[in-house]
């Protein structure tokens, strides 16, 4: 059952921009996430790279999952 309310690895509450950049750099259809700062340990970057990748993306919009 999808849980869009909670990080799979340490239950922290997950925001609308967790769910976006998980779909962005995982898989566009899940439905378990990483909060922003289990998903930058997992991807071997920091907290402040994925929210300027998060940033990088709302600015183009070119991306529907951050609109």
């Amino acid at each position: 059952m999808a849980d869009y309310r909670n990080c799979m690895e340490c239950g922290a509450d997950l925001l609308a921009d967790d769910i976006a950049i998980h779909r962005k750099l995982i898989q566009r259809n899940a439905e378990e996430f990483y909060c922003i700062d289990c998903l930058a340990e997992l991807m071997g970057h920091t907290r402040p790279e994925i929210e300027k990748l998060i940033k990088y993306y709302r600015d183009s919009g070119q991306c529907t999952l951050f609109r």
